[in-house]
């Protein structure tokens, strides 16, 4: 897992200030610990600061480093109430509804904190689920108008594996979408492919996946995907990318060279891009559970600062590595 591991060293060189709305968490408690102890991140740590500080003491978690924010007497409460009143009054939400919102659902707090530049970027999901998470930062953030979709995406890498990047993929979309549209797949495959070039340095090889291979078979979610090849080809003319692929043409160099011999991405690719949440969701846990993949993720996309939800069966170590790639766009992201 060098690859993964290596995002920490690039995080230590520009720190940026991390969000985690869950300091009540046994889990992200102790990842908040460890990013602040090896000067990965910068942690600000949300919750009510006597149970926060009890859980620490109960289980000898050192808080040192880390900045414990309890909205209940934070000096910046008040200007973070205000701020989401002014992104919300529109649906028809008074002030008081505002404050409640924040106060109690630290994530929109964090996702405030977010937008206000307070944070460089937020981290939830361990014991909020995707859709809560993925409401915050639609709420409280601004959408990329270039990507244009909020969507998600998973690091998967994988030891002694010769596809991909020596086993490094991204796949997308895993958790947010159900059944993309041929714009929000357009949407899709353009963030995910940054993500690969951002982290990693790594030319992105984008694969549009399906149970066709340049048709071998037909139907309507085929037609979808060319529709979107077509669309981000003229949107990014010079993006690897191809499709409709299986799998095996996808990755495996052998079968490429017999189902789409001369194709640039065909037994190459490196960022998966699947046609219906069923398949990206299903893939990405096969892949770390039978074969032992390291996941991180599902790191949020399509929106305009950085922030990342936690799948809730996550250890403390998937909140170490996905607070990692957080303020690693953060250090590209921020004003």
């Amino acid at each position: 897992m060098n690859r993964i591991l290596a995002l920490r060293e690039k995080a230590k060189k520009e720190k940026r200030k991390i969000a985690l709305p869950e300091g009540n968490d046994i889990r992200v408690l102790t990842g908040a610990s460890y990013l602040a102890s090896n000067g990965l991140v910068e942690v600000l740590l949300l919750g009510r600061k006597k149970e926060v500080e009890e859980l620490a003491r109960v289980n000898g978690i050192s808080l040192g480093g880390i900045e414990l924010i309890d909205p209940e007497n934070y000096a910046k409460t008040g200007q973070i109430v205000d701020a989401y009143y002014e992104k919300r009054k529109h649906k028809g939400i008074d002030l008081a509804e505002a404050e409640r919102t924040v106060k109690e659902n630290l994530v929109n707090f964090g996702a405030m904190m977010t937008r206000l530049g307070i944070a460089d970027g937020f981290v939830a999901g361990a014991s909020n689920t995707t859709s809560t998470v993925a409401r915050a930062a639609i709420q409280c953030l601004d959408i990329d108008r270039e990507i244009g979709t909020v969507s998600s995406s998973f690091i998967m890498e994988m030891d002694d594996c010769p596809f991909g990047e020596e086993g490094l993929f991204i796949y997308g979309d895993c958790g947010i979408i159900p059944y993309p549209s041929a714009r929000q797949l357009v949407g899709i495959a353009i963030a995910t492919s940054d993500q690969m070039q951002k982290l990693f340095d790594v030319e992105p090889r984008v694969a549009m996946l399906s149970y066709s291979t340049k048709g071998s078979a037909g139907g309507e979610s085929v037609d979808t995907i060319r529709e979107a090849i077509e669309k981000i080809k003229a949107k990014r003319p010079g993006l690897l990318i191809d499709g409709e692929l299986q799998l095996d043409a996808a990755i495996v160099p052998e079968v490429a060279e017999i189902k789409c011999k001369g194709s640039k991405v065909a037994g190459r690719a490196n960022v998966l891009i699947f046609p219906n949440l069923d398949a990206g969701n299903i893939s990405y846990k096969l892949s770390q559970r039978l074969g032992k993949a390291r996941a991180v993720g599902p790191i949020i996309q399509g929106v305009a600062r950085p922030c990342s939800d936690l799948s809730r069966g996550c250890s403390w170590e998937d909140v170490v590595d996905t607070a990692v790639v957080c303020a690693i766009k953060a250090q590209s992201t921020r004003e």
